[in-house]
């Protein structure tokens, strides 16, 4: 059996044969006796966690310098993979939030494992006014260790062996990971990107297919990770309707949608019309706000699925940590004017990369949130992976291969551009060189 197996496709009901996904392979076909002898060791190496934000340092690159074309470039190092949480600090306050927690003592350490009643009911309201319909503090919220707690606990309350799960390609790449880890069985819908604004979002009537076809589960983000397109109302609209339609948990991921540039709109889904009946929101203040280091998320939605993901985290981390929880009590208060002043800061540093890779003819889309770009490159005369990984040998540069995203990105790479402003311009220019440097 091909040990190299990438995303699993676990048995449904009775088949005599499981399609399996092998990254940069496609699909291929295993008998399920051959399936069924999977062994644990291949079920984790289907994570691929390598290329992971923060992941790449693990990597060994010694082997770079007998293809290496060139000398090394000079330049400040930049670590496109994650954010910079020194070029743009957390929120102010958080610190002394944090120790005000700590100096609680006991009953801070030791929440309810969904969090401290009273954060909860401060942001159930700050929350609940943001995306225009009311939250219970008690009910319908939990706290999480990080969003990517918050991903997988939804997911862990939804997704079952067979689960058919609609994940829109490219997303967030743990959606894909999660589900396959979790027994599902992935439905991709393509996202609509490259073109006008107007006509990007995801295929609705593929989506719509899916749901009539079985698919119990759509995740998604908006703004998108890793595009940052923000999905029209319309199409949230349709989605919050079909969903109701169907009966189909819709999970939606809406970190970056306080980080809106000039002049876009944003729609939360839970403030539409109609609704499914099972609906999981989640959002943090890990990045705009800078709070990445205190690990701290947010779910709010439906409460039996709010009660399952309470259930889970019980048995997997206890609760978000305590200390960290009362730092969340600076999130959507902080200073006048501070909000505006980082979207213009990122709004500036994404204009001026997209004036450099559009000149060097890199298509690349425009991001209308979050701190994303997704780059497209020209064929190279060595592989994606390859590729990034000379980009940090010799470019001083990280960034996440496309690949990670979708199976068919495999030509793009993913740049966090939250970034010391002048060190991102310098890197952007220094990938242009390397692009053109090993471009066939």
């Amino acid at each position: 059996m091909d040990t190299g197996v990438g995303y699993m496709q676990l048995p449904f009901h009775k088949a005599s044969v499981v399609r399996v996904q092998v990254p940069n392979h496609g699909y291929k076909n295993y008998n399920l006796k051959d399936y069924e002898m999977m062994t644990l060791d291949e079920k984790f190496r289907a994570l691929e966690a390598d290329n992971a934000p923060g992941q790449e340092v693990r990597q060994d690159i010694g082997d770079l310098d007998a293809i290496m074309r060139g000398s090394k470039f000079d330049g400040v190092p930049v670590d496109f993979s994650h954010g910079d949480v020194d070029a743009f600090p957390p929120t102010p306050g958080s610190p002394e939030a944090w120790k005000d927690g700590f100096n609680r003592g006991g009953q801070q350490a030791y929440t309810e494992y969904r969090g401290a009643a009273e954060i909860r009911e401060g942001l159930a309201d700050r929350l609940g006014a943001f995306t225009s319909r009311h939250i219970s503090a008690n009910s319908e919220l939990i706290i999480t260790p990080g969003t990517q707690g918050a991903l997988f606990l939804a997911l862990g309350a939804t997704v079952t062996a067979g689960t058919k799960v609609a994940v829109v390609e490219p997303d967030y790449f743990a959606n894909r990971k999660l589900v396959k880890f979790l027994g599902g069985e992935i439905v991709p819908i393509p996202l609509h990107y490259q073109g006008f604004l107007s006509e990007n979002g995801p295929d609705l009537n593929r989506l719509e297919a899916a749901f009539k076809s079985g698919t119990k589960v759509f995740v998604f983000s908006t703004p998108n990770n890793p595009t940052g397109i923000v999905y029209s109302s319309s199409s949230i609209a349709a989605i919050s309707a079909l969903g109701a339609a169907h009966d189909v948990t819709i999970i939606v991921d809406q970190l970056y949608s306080r980080m809106l540039y000039s002049g876009e709109v944003y729609t939360h889904l839970r403030s539409c019309d109609i609704q499914p009946e099972k609906l999981i929101t989640i959002m943090g203040p890990s990045k705009t706000e800078s709070l990445s280091g205190f690990r701290l998320g947010t779910a709010f939605g439906t409460s039996t699925l709010i009660d399952r993901m309470e259930r889970l985290q019980a048995i997997v981390s206890l609760r978000a940590a305590g200390y960290n929880q009362a730092a969340l009590d600076t999130w959507f208060q902080e200073p006048l004017g501070w909000l505006k002043e980082r979207i213009s800061e990122h709004e500036a540093i994404r204009d001026e990369l997209l004036t450099i890779f559009r000149a060097a003819n890199l298509l690349t889309a425009t991001p209308q949130a979050g701190s994303y770009l997704f780059p497209q490159l020209p064929p190279l005369n060595v592989d994606l992976n390859t590729f990034v990984r000379l980009l940090r040998h010799q470019a001083d540069i990280t960034v996440t291969p496309g690949s990670e995203f979708a199976p068919d990105s495999s030509d793009s790479i993913r740049l966090n551009f939250s970034q010391d402003h002048a060190a991102a311009v310098a890197a952007a220019v220094r990938i242009v060189k390397m692009v053109e440097v090993y471009k066939t």
